[in-house]
């Protein structure tokens, strides 16, 4: 198992309110699965996710993270942790309007000290990876949304990580854009990275090769397909 997850708990106090966002998941994600976290708003999807992309710690319990306890770390130690194996994708893309593609997928290599010549070499290739190899000096408001994401998919992917996460990434796609994207996630999935999606869209959901179901801060079920 690349995560696991023992009995984790997240809580936040609201006023005199204590609000228990996860009350206890165990949850175990195998190096390579394609695996979507789906649950209605307010279930407790994003907390988990953000505890399992190194965003966040849980309040009580266990994370360990190819066999390494992350559940304990500091703020810079979790950082590391995060930028070396984790690529994110998020709803609203955020990409800077000022940089064109190529410029916003080398942002993480400045980050991590590479040369200008090597992050424009990664940053290229990353986005030949997700087809926008003729769109690399566009402006992000001279895309499509759908291409505005692929972009945000190549960012993720340009430090080379071993798992992606997406929350929510189809959220502000129209179907024909989501499903495009969809299949980026299928392929990489199929070159053999671990792939975990946050969705409350069944259809989104289908693309994956398990679906866990969480409500009220607890898993409820856990589907796999054959």
């Amino acid at each position: 198992m690349t995560i696991v997850l023992a009995d984790v708990k997240k809580t936040y106090l609201m006023g005199d309110t204590v609000v228990n966002a996860l009350a206890g998941v165990n949850l175990g994600i195998g190096a390579g699965e394609f695996t979507a976290i789906m649950g209605p708003s307010g279930s407790g999807k994003s907390t988990m996710m953000n505890i399992l992309g190194c965003l966040d710690r849980p309040t009580e319990g266990s994370y360990m993270l190819d066999g390494q306890e992350v559940a304990t770390l500091g703020d810079d130690e979790l950082a590391i942790t995060r930028n070396k194996k984790i690529g994110f994708v998020f709803q609203s893309f955020n990409l800077l309007p000022r940089m064109d593609a190529l410029q916003n997928v080398a942002l993480p290599l400045v980050y991590a000290g590479a040369g200008k010549e090597e992050r424009t070499e990664r940053a290229a290739r990353a986005l030949e990876m997700v087809g926008l190899g003729t769109r690399m000096h566009h402006l992000p408001n001279e895309l499509s949304g759908g291409q505005r994401q692929r972009v945000a998919i190549a960012r993720a992917l340009v430090n080379d990580p071993t798992i992606i996460m997406a929350d929510e990434p189809t959220g502000n796609l129209d179907t024909k854009s989501g499903d495009e994207v969809m299949e980026i996630f299928r392929g990489l999935n199929e070159l053999g990275r671990t792939v975990i999606l946050v969705t409350h869209e069944p259809d989104i959901a289908e693309h994956a090769r398990r679906v866990v179901h969480v409500r009220d801060g607890l898993i409820v079920r856990d589907d796999r397909k054959e």
